[in-house]
């Protein structure tokens, strides 16, 4: 699998190298000699096959972010090119049904690599627009189990937590929390990125004990993959630290005005040894209403038929970048978004940070806002 990976990867950069080469040249077309030609071939193959070569020997930190960034510039690159020629084929369509000839001038010319600059330069401020500047969407859903009133249930997944999103975010956050006066925060899973040496050297605990401390239920957790690669312990020790309360595959209970609401949380399935949802679910009063935080939206075809109300999950990041976004809704039951399926309601966040790089295209930043209400105590069926 690790292979077929690899060679997946290897594949897709080269397309991506072929296709970048190919637009550079026509953008550069005015300008170009044979000599030019050579030059931009080699040197955008050069820099592909380098930085993969340096990411797959671990030649430097974060390696992968370099080999992400440069996809992302290959990309844009391509996506700018096709959407200069649809420009250039409904100029011509146009031109050809007003019965005129289409025009090869300096001036058109001119006019379609300035329109590709304007594009590719465009791609890059609002996908950066979007991993940083989040949105509120908001939900309501209604349970058939007892619940006296609204429970304003706020999810914040796949946080990221590290040097490119940190303090600020992690203040925005509370922010956001405090104008939307959410009762509890859930955040699903990959809260850090990685580990805690971003988190501990710029201080960042002191921020999310702050955004902890302006919940009044405060905040409940469950771990991710990226929390768990290696560095679980520091991650679970940090978030504890700072007032978040973790449930590993556990399940508490929590009073909402007089209300009993119980809470289950999962480790996501990179820990094998993870406890199944059905024991979790045997601990718990299933007549109360259940919330389920579990990283992955893999289970959901599973869990609809289980005595969960409401599952908040992440870690598809809606694809973060178009159209990866096709891709995670073709591969899982709900990919993004909000869905409600036998028995309970399904939400998976594309989050509220970024991997890798700080950008989004075909996906935001994100939080979700649940207003969760039940039947009122006492009214009879």
């Amino acid at each position: 699998m690790r292979y077929a990976f690899f060679i997946t990867i290897f594949l897709l950069l080269q397309l991506f190298s072929l296709g970048a080469a190919v637009s550079l040249q026509w953008w550069l077309q005015p300008w170009t000699t044979s000599t030019l030609q050579i030059v931009i071939w080699s040197t955008i193959f050069i820099i592909t096959n380098g930085l993969l070569i340096l990411s797959v020997k671990r030649a430097f930190t974060n390696s992968y972010r370099w080999v992400s960034g440069w996809m992302l510039v290959m990309h844009f690159t391509l996506l700018t090119a096709l959407g200069t020629s649809l420009v250039y084929g409904g100029y011509g369509l146009i031109t050809s049904l007003m019965g005129e000839a289409v025009s090869n001038s300096a001036l058109v010319d001119f006019a379609l690599r300035a329109l590709a600059l304007v594009v590719f330069l465009g791609l890059f401020i609002y996908a950066l627009y979007n991993a940083y500047v989040p949105i509120v969407r908001k939900l309501s859903v209604h349970i058939d189990k007892p619940l006296a009133r609204t429970l304003k249930i706020a999810v914040a997944s796949d946080l990221h937590i590290g040097r490119l999103f940190g303090g600020g975010a992690i203040d925005r956050l509370q922010r956001l929390i405090v104008q939307n006066k959410a009762d509890i925060l859930l955040m699903p899973g990959d809260i850090m990125d990685d580990n805690t040496q971003a988190f501990s050297d710029y201080d960042m605990a002191a921020n999310l004990t702050q955004l902890s401390a302006s919940v009044p239920y405060g905040i409940y957790a469950t771990l991710g993959n990226h929390d768990l690669y290696g560095h679980e312990q520091s991650i679970s020790e940090a978030l504890r630290g700072a007032g978040v309360k973790l449930l590993n595959d556990e399940a508490l209970c929590i009073e909402h005005e007089g209300t009993a609401v119980w809470l289950i949380g999962r480790f996501d399935n990179h820990k094998h040894q993870r406890v199944a949802t059905t024991e979790l679910l045997a601990q718990v009063d299933t007549k109360q209403p259940i919330i389920l935080l579990d990283h992955r939206p893999s289970d959901i075809t599973e869990h609809s038929q289980l005595s969960i109300d409401l599952q908040v999950s992440g870690h598809t990041h809606n694809g973060q970048i178009f159209p990866a976004n096709f891709i995670v809704n073709a591969i899982n039951r709900v990919g993004y978004g909000y869905e409600a399926i036998g028995n309970g309601h399904f939400v998976v966040s594309s989050g509220y940070g970024f991997w890798g790089i700080p950008f989004r295209l075909g996906s935001r930043s994100e939080i979700w806002l649940i207003s969760l209400t039940g039947d009122t105590v006492g009214k009879k069926h």
